[in-house]
């Protein structure tokens, strides 16, 4: 992806692009991208139309813009949930929970990553792309840690990352937020079975 999130100089401009993001989630959420027009998602954001170009090129790039900023508040509120956990499978029990628990509240994620596979086909791969370097990264760390049994991480990383989608789907879409904690108990209960080294 050529477009770099852009970040403002000022504390003023910081919250101003964030209102427009945030604006731009609840509207491309209801409304669709095809549908939404930046005079809706100013008008949400409570700005003028011609402080959006300020920090935005166009709705295509405010779209991007939206789904890279998901992904690092997903990636951020997994890391500060897993800190200081025991092992690997510890950590991505605490990391997926607090997932859920974020789309739970933010259904917005899943709308919208539904239309950016079609709409911008490149920041859909590059959003799940990022997710599954992570994971792939952290199983190679715990494979040399000993805390997983051997196997291929590239592989792991996506039935991971397709195991958050589709509980994420379960929670947000579906209304099934007061199944966080038994669902949690299951995954856990899966994850130590299928790649402890000890199983």
């Amino acid at each position: 992806m050529k477009t770099q999130v852009q970040v403002p100089k000022t504390r003023r401009g910081e919250q101003r692009r964030a209102q427009i993001l945030a604006a731009a989630e609840d509207v491309f959420s209801e409304k669709g991208f095809m549908t939404a027009s930046i005079a809706d998602i100013t008008r949400r954001a409570g700005t003028a139309q011609g402080t959006f170009y300020i920090y935005f090129e166009s709705k295509d790039q405010l779209f991007r813009e939206v789904m890279l900023e998901l992904g690092q508040q997903i990636r951020f509120n997994a890391r500060e949930a897993s800190r200081g956990a025991k092992d690997w499978i510890d950590a991505e029990v605490v990391g997926l929970e607090a997932y859920l628990r974020f789309v739970a509240k933010r259904p917005s994620v899943y709308r919208i990553a539904q239309q950016c596979s079609t709409v911008d086909p490149e920041a859909w791969r590059a959003f799940y792309s990022a997710f599954a370097d992570a994971f792939e990264a952290n199983l190679r760390e715990a494979e040399k840690k000993g805390e997983v049994s051997p196997g291929d991480a590239e592989v792991r990383a996506w039935i991971m990352i397709a195991l958050a989608s589709t509980l994420g789907e379960r929670v947000s879409d579906w209304g099934q937020e007061g199944e966080i904690d038994r669902i949690m108990r299951e995954v856990e209960a899966v994850l130590r079975r299928g790649v402890s080294p000890l199983s």
